[in-house]
């Protein structure tokens, strides 16, 4: 049968079928809240429009960012405000796009979606709530002062910093996962957004530490649950005691292992946390989590995103030093699906080994343990030779390599084939079909 063919039986089907139902080799968009909403914040029509032509692409599934770095929301929620306000870097400066529309933004997307026979996932950054670039601070770490006990503490160069006080770095600024009102807060806001008739999956992304410090996240909550955890008061707080370290230089002391652990242990208790909750809420709706495919380096951001029974210490060379207690902080398990971002090079499309697409792709398989389906696929505006555009050459191989060694594609983001008319590209490599649609 032919691919265009299967891809509209596909969209038929999805009209009616359970929100957990897997579909053969799934591919999805995602859709930056930042980076598209001057398209979409104020025009339901251009949402429809869009949509439709997705769907015609070949596209079985959008995520769309329905809660931007700064932490407002653009979905209904009791806890969350709503995001009136988006800010945007115009490569030197900030500016800010007001959002006057008065109709719920995910709605319109889980209802256009669903028409042009797409399915629609939220996608949603759990543990950020500010950002800073330049001298600009927006966000709901800068607005609200009585929520500076919420946000992390780093071990910077220049020592522990509250992040809302860092004048050394800029960027997203993160919640501290161990604090117990941050994740009742995070798990109220998942509540919410489960509650949306005919949403088909929910996305965590950034539900990790910040990885600008190998052991960010030394708050006052996290030294109280990392004694418990440890049964007596640490020896060393910080624990890794070199200011601003980013990478693991030789195996860990016992100290440094537990408290790796204890990160881990606290990711992983909180996405247990929290796919209860969005299945106690709406059972059939999908529940995963984005990460970076670089599974050899994200012990510094506080994920362990393998299956709990894969065996690290055996498997990853970076990772002889780990515990049982650290393997069995492995989370997949937990999950409907998942999404590798697999940002290589564009030319780093084929390879055994992690910095391919298809090497990160084949390594998911081994590290997942195929418990969980999941997609993997590149980052199309930001990598290395991405940058300027002009790689439609590629786009059918980077669809095919995913599709066969994934088993999903996955795209970051709408953005950029919006900005280098990569539209009939994508559309080919899925269907084999030319695109009809307009030029935006």
């Amino acid at each position: 049968m032919k691919k265009s063919i299967a891809i509209a039986l596909s969209a038929l089907l999805l009209a009616g079928c359970s929100s957990k139902t897997e579909i053969e080799n799934p591919s999805y968009v995602w859709i930056d809240a930042p980076a598209n909403f001057q398209f979409y914040g104020n025009s339901r029509e251009n949402i429809a429009a869009d949509c439709e032509r997705i769907a015609g692409m070949g596209f079985t599934d959008i995520v769309v960012d329905v809660r931007p770095t700064g932490g407002d929301a653009l979905f209904r929620s009791c806890v969350v405000p709503p995001l009136t306000r988006m800010p945007r870097w115009n490569g030197s400066s900030v500016f800010f796009i007001d959002r006057t529309a008065d109709w719920d933004y995910l709605e319109a997307f889980i209802e256009e979606g669903h028409k042009a026979g797409l399915r629609v996932n939220a996608g949603v950054n759990m543990m950020v709530g500010g950002w800073k670039i330049g001298e600009t601070e927006v966000g709901m770490v800068y607005e609200r002062p009585e929520l500076r006990d919420w946000v992390t503490v780093d071990n910077t160069p220049g020592g522990l910093v509250n992040q809302v006080e860092d004048s050394y770095s800029i960027g997203a600024r993160f919640l501290d996962p161990a604090n117990p009102e941050v994740q009742e807060f995070l798990l109220t806001m998942l509540g919410d957004l489960a509650s949306y008739k005919g949403l088909d999956g929910i996305v965590m992304d950034r539900c990790r530490y910040d990885d600008y410090a190998l052991d960010a996240g030394y708050t006052d909550c996290a030294k109280k649950a990392f004694t418990e955890y440890l049964g007596s008061e640490p020896e060393n707080w910080p624990v890794f005691t070199e200011r601003g370290q980013v990478f693991l230089e030789g195996d860990p002391t016992p100290e440094q292992r537990a408290w790796l652990t204890f990160r881990c242990k606290t990711i992983h208790d909180f996405v247990a946390r929290a796919a209860s909750k969005v299945h106690c809420v709406a059972p059939r709706i999908r529940f995963g989590v984005y990460v970076g495919a670089w599974f050899s380096e994200y012990y510094r951001s506080g994920v362990n995103w393998t299956s709990s029974s894969y065996d690290l210490a055996a498997n990853e060379p970076t990772y002889s030093w780990a515990t049982p207690e650290y393997q069995a902080t492995g989370f997949a398990d937990l999950l409907d699906f998942m999404f590798l971002g697999a940002y290589t090079a564009a030319e780093s499309i084929h390879g055994e080994g992690e910095w391919t697409m298809e090497g990160f792709s084949r390594l998911g398989h081994q590290r997942l343990c195929d418990v969980v389906p999941f997609a993997a696929g590149p980052d199309i505006g930001n990598g290395a030779g991405f940058e300027r555009g002009g790689r439609e050459d590629i786009i059918p191989d980077i669809v095919s390599t995913c599709l066969s060694s994934a088993g999903g594609l996955f795209i970051f983001d709408l953005c950029h084939i919006r900005l280098f008319n990569y539209w009939d590209a994508f559309r080919s490599a899925l269907t084999g079909e030319a695109d009809k649609g307009r030029e935006m």
